[in-house]
């Protein structure tokens, strides 16, 4: 059995809000960029105001404790900050477009990743928009919740987000019982129900058509990974995909196979002695290592044979666990970048715990559609800013 070396590591966030307390006229700065996009000048100032609020270390940060902290104790500034972002008419789209051409200044990678994972974020009441009793990620069970679904993007030079979508389960959007809460929750007429992997692949569809993020791969989890539909409409539009699925997937395992296998089933039939034992990553407690074997299949689509792929099998000697990984990735690609792929998964996790942690992405308390859109791009934005002044810091140390 050989032993790898690992690639290069996506650099982790590890600047924090404390750590850029006095940087304000960078911020100013940052929101500059923006500025032109909000369409009067007391938008433009709440905005500046709002990404000021999500960096400060409070021990909520909601709308009232970011007013009272940069302008006092006022009801109006208050009112006015909650208004600014709960019903504002500003335009979320324009503001995520700029921001995935700052990403690709900042981030871009010929070989840049697209990182699609859903978001939970545990509510109490019935009032706010999409709440409902459903799977929590965040809480690993069933529980009152909104559900979101986000696509990041990371490289060699770090790692952010870049958008997001709330997931309304069907009865908010079909069940009659339901109309009054639409109303007041302000979901526009033309939203219709969409599942997570409908939201997912509406958003990488955005970020690839607008041709100003370079990216070549996408990752996903299982949830994402066991749709074909999703898959097949990705690397339609030139991504190469590597996604986790479930070992009951099948694939055809040779041209001479008469029927297609689990993937759990292929691992069965790999010869001992074809593992090999490669460095995933670096992880907070020292080297993630496991012993990895790849395999050309084909895809299984309506039973039958699909496109070539890769089956990539990833295994835990130390705890027995199995990972199984489809990819679209040429037949020529490096096993040293499939191996990479195994780890590409985690920078998004990473920021959102860096935004439920540090940047109040989960502290809203807005019940609207436009607020939670709104919330949530703002956090983007201010995540970004954490990954833009660590690369600028960096640089000057460098010098």
């Amino acid at each position: 059995m050989t032993m790898t070396e690992p690639t290069p590591p996506v650099p982790a966030l590890d600047l924090t809000p404390q750590d850029v307390t006095n940087l304000v006229d960078e911020l100013r700065d940052y929101h500059a960029i923006y500025s032109p996009l909000f369409q009067r000048r007391e938008q433009r100032e709440w905005a500046l105001t709002y990404l000021h609020g999500l960096l400060l270390d409070l021990e909520r940060t909601s709308v009232e404790p970011m007013a009272i902290a940069l302008h006092g104790p006022h009801d109006k500034h208050v009112r006015a900050l909650q208004s600014f972002v709960n019903a504002g008419p500003w335009d979320d789209a324009r503001i995520l477009r700029q921001h995935w051409q700052e990403v690709n200044t900042t981030l871009g990678d010929d070989d840049g990743v697209l990182l699609l994972d859903g978001s939970d974020f545990p509510k109490k009441g019935t009032e706010s928009v999409g709440v409902q009793r459903q799977y929590c990620g965040q809480l690993g069970k069933r529980a009152n919740c909104q559900a979101g679904v986000f696509l990041g993007y990371a490289s060699a030079q770090g790692a952010t987000l870049l958008d997001r979508r709330l997931y309304l389960p069907q009865s908010w959007v079909t069940d009659p019982a339901f109309a009054e809460r639409r109303q007041q929750c302000g979901i526009p007429a033309d939203v219709g129900f969409q599942t997570k992997n409908e939201l997912g692949l509406d958003i990488i569809r955005s970020v690839v058509q607008a041709g100003t993020l370079r990216c070549r791969w996408l990752a996903a989890d299982e949830a994402f990974g066991r749709d074909t539909g999703l898959l097949d409409a990705v690397a339609h539009l030139g991504l190469w995909y590597f996604v986790d699925v479930p070992h009951d997937t099948r694939v055809w395992p040779t041209e001479e196979a008469t029927a297609p296998l689990s993937v759990l089933a292929a691992r069965d039939a790999v010869r001992a002695d074809a593992w090999e034992q490669h460095t995933i990553m670096e992880g907070s407690k020292g080297p993630i290592i496991a012993d990895i074997v790849v395999q050309r299949v084909q895809a299984v689509r309506a039973g039958a044979r699909g496109p070539e792929i890769w089956l990539v099998l990833r295994w835990n000697p130390e705890t027995g666990e199995l990972k199984t990984y489809l990819s679209n990735a040429p037949a020529d690609t490096p096993l040293a970048t499939l191996v990479r792929m195994c780890g590409m998964r985690w920078p998004i996790e990473t920021c959102f715990e860096t935004g439920k942690q540090l940047l109040g992405m989960g502290d809203y308390e807005l019940r609207s559609w436009r607020g939670w859109h709104h919330h949530m791009t703002l956090v983007i934005l201010a995540h970004f800013f954490l990954v833009r002044m660590q690369g600028c810091m960096k640089k000057k140390r460098q010098h």
